[in-house]
């Protein structure tokens, strides 16, 4: 069977008065057993219990901004938001999970792996898990973090063929069509290059807390691993129907590579856990990891910043400031910085920093490129 993993954010799931909107859950619990009669397993990543929580306190209409609110309505929420879902989709003869995840819980590859293998499982008993972050003790999730990131981790987990996310927006436009009134839609993507990260807007949804840029972020890492993205509106008719039949709907990032042609562990890098700081790496050393497959040495490194670790996930970008892979540094901020500008000869000779001579600072085997 295929599998689908559909993303909802809270503006799609709400009412203008931040409520849960039942009718629209009804309607995606039906389309869901439509697709699920044609032959796709399906994973719902949703956010939702902050905003149950603040309705049911009597709050609902302007999010708060401090986090112990944040984090008791999440509380408050969470058991409605799971009534919510599985009432919906027990009509429909469904039975539903709740799965709640946290950036700890992927930092770590063996409770990554542990979230695969639970995923996998509920899918062969015939559940359709609701996935969400655990915003009750999740800090960051709620300040910095977003569902689509989300959304895109759980389909490289599960190995999915097909990712929808249903927003409050039609797709992917060349310019910010609430400004732009000629703005136009691009029905698709084939690679994610910096133009296209430059027309990704921000967050503009007093309910939800994920942008455009967030969208185009998870697309670039689906891409890496085969898995096709569909960015559309939530309240399109049909929406998750047409897109898992291949009709046009929205925007349509394609996947270049094979499916899941790259390893768990590289999904784990680009996705699992939050860059530490970033590596700036000149022409020559971006040609070689692009073009050549090699690893990154510190010859070619041009800067480093954030302050990071032996062992920690790193962004790495051109000159330019272009953000086009992650990976795992073999060194920390201070060793990478001392080595900075030097050449391999005068590295050698070096009794500090002799070991960085010939040792790659990213291994290709610990390196994710964003193609």
């Amino acid at each position: 069977m295929k599998r689908l993993v559909v993303k909802i954010g809270s503006s799609t799931l709400t009412t203008e008065e931040g409520r849960i909107d039942h009718e629209y859950l009804a309607a995606l619990a039906k389309q869901v057993d439509e697709v699920r009669a044609q032959g796709w397993q399906v994973v719902i990543v949703s956010s939702g219990a902050i905003a149950c929580g603040l309705e049911r306190l009597g709050m609902s209409g302007t999010r708060p901004d401090d986090m112990p609110t944040l984090q008791a309505a999440a509380s408050v929420g969470q058991g409605l938001f799971a009534s919510a879902y599985g009432d919906a989709f027990a009509a429909y003869g469904m039975t539903t999970s709740v799965v709640l995840l946290t950036r700890r819980d992927t930092a770590d590859r063996t409770a990554y792996l542990h979230a695969r293998d639970t995923l996998d499982r509920l899918l062969e008993l015939g559940v359709v898990p609701i996935v969400n972050e655990n915003d009750t003790v999740s800090v960051e999730q709620i300040r910095f973090g977003d569902n689509d990131t989300l959304g895109a981790l759980v389909a490289c987990l599960i190995g999915a063929d097909l990712a929808i996310i249903l927003s409050d927006v039609e797709g992917l436009f060349d310019a910010n069509p609430t400004q732009v009134a000629d703005a136009k839609l691009i029905e698709r993507v084939e690679s994610i290059d910096q133009s296209i990260i430059s027309v990704a807007g921000d967050a503009g949804s007093p309910v939800g807390s994920g942008g455009m840029v967030t969208k185009v972020k998870a697309a670039r890492v689906l891409g890496v691993a085969g898995i096709p993205l569909v960015v559309c509106s939530g309240r399109r008719e049909n929406a998750v129907v047409d897109a898992a039949a291949g009709k046009q709907v929205g925007t349509l990032f394609s996947a270049a590579h094979a499916a899941h042609e790259i390893t768990p562990r590289k999904l784990w890098i680009a996705l699992g856990d939050s860059a530490r700081g970033s590596i700036v790496v000149d022409d020559g050393a971006r040609r070689a990891l692009e073009q050549r497959g090699g690893s990154l040495l510190v010859v070619g490194v041009a800067a480093v910043e954030g302050d990071f670790a032996e062992g920690d996930i790193v962004d790495i970008k051109d000159q330019a400031g272009y953000l086009f892979a992650r990976g795992r540094v073999s060194a920390s901020r201070d060793e990478a910085e001392l080595a900075l500008g030097r050449t391999r000869e005068e590295l050698s000779h070096n009794r500090l920093l002799a070991e960085m001579a010939d040792k790659p600072l990213v291994h290709r085997d610990d390196l994710v490129i964003f193609e």
